[in-house]
């Protein structure tokens, strides 16, 4: 029993890493109908970056605060590439995300070399249903609630964010009212960012990352966001929990290797439940 604990703990906590970075594929798809893949590099990003300002002496709370801010900045910017030019299709700024990924994996080698890195977390173990489990992955799930009910309480209370989900609903009317749904794009970047850099925060210190985590927890993301339709956060939070707990069961009692490939299978499985529905809907 304590052993299957242990696996559902780590499980949720690597899900809900998966549910931030899912989120940031739903915020920019939403406003953007673009796919930035650079999301899984943002995380890798945060991590590495933590890890250096709180080897620099910075304390807990400011080093994953600046890294986080960091992060966003960074994602800005990737907006700027990808979107930043007037009439981009959406296809080629997928395209430039993907390449903008591939830089990031270059500097990320550049700067902090290729072994993996893991920040201080924090410190200690709790006890659950007989099983210790470790106090920084209860940390993820928690800051992960509130970071999902602060997004619920941006949405639907600010007025920038009811000008992104104006720009997500429709673009033309948006432009009408005095909405810039260019810059709304990048605002959604720049949300992203923050959100991938949270999450290599918060899983780092459990789960150390190197500069090839990037597809892991890019698929794992996607995974997430696909199950929410990209375009709903409590749906991606609920497929990035139910993703990392399916990951975890199956490197606990089968094969590590296999939490790749299990993504991907969800994912497909996913995409082809919500296609049949859809043609299902278009047929009524």
């Amino acid at each position: 029993m304590s052993e299957f604990v242990t696996y559902l703990v780590t499980g949720i906590a690597l899900g809900s890493s998966f549910a931030l970075i899912g989120s940031g594929f739903v915020v920019v798809h939403r406003v953007t109908c673009v796919v930035n893949f650079a999301q899984g590099s943002l995380a890798v990003l945060g991590a590495m970056l933590s890890a250096s300002l709180l080897a620099g002496r910075l304390p807990h709370v400011v080093g994953e605060a600046v890294t986080v801010v960091v992060c966003g900045v960074v994602g800005v910017l990737v907006g700027v590439i990808a979107i930043g030019r007037r009439g981009t299709p959406p296809l080629i700024s997928l395209i430039v995300t993907l390449g903008v990924s591939m830089v990031f994996s270059a500097a990320i080698i550049w700067l902090w070399g290729q072994d993996p890195v893991s920040p201080p977390g924090l410190d200690g173990f709790a006890t659950i249903l007989g099983a210790e489990v470790e106090r920084q992955r209860l940390l993820v799930l928690v800051v992960t609630l509130v970071a999902f009910a602060a997004l619920s309480l941006f949405f639907s209370r600010t007025y920038v964010g009811k000008a992104l989900t104006a720009s997500a609903s429709n673009p033309f009317a948006a432009r009408l009212v005095g909405i810039d749904v260019r810059r709304m794009g990048l605002v959604a970047f720049g949300l992203s960012g923050i959100l991938g850099g949270m999450a290599g925060v918060l899983i780092a210190p459990s789960n150390a990352l190197s500069f090839y985590s990037d597809l892991p927890m890019a698929l794992g993301g996607f995974a997430a966001a696909v199950f929410g339709g990209l375009v709903s956060p409590l749906r991606t939070l609920v497929g990035g929990l139910g993703l990392g707990v399916a990951g975890q069961l199956t490197a606990g009692y089968l094969n590590g290797s296999y939490q790749t490939e299990v993504a991907l299978l969800l994912m497909i499985v996913i995409m082809i439940a919500r296609s049949r529905s859809f043609a299902h809907e278009e047929a009524k």
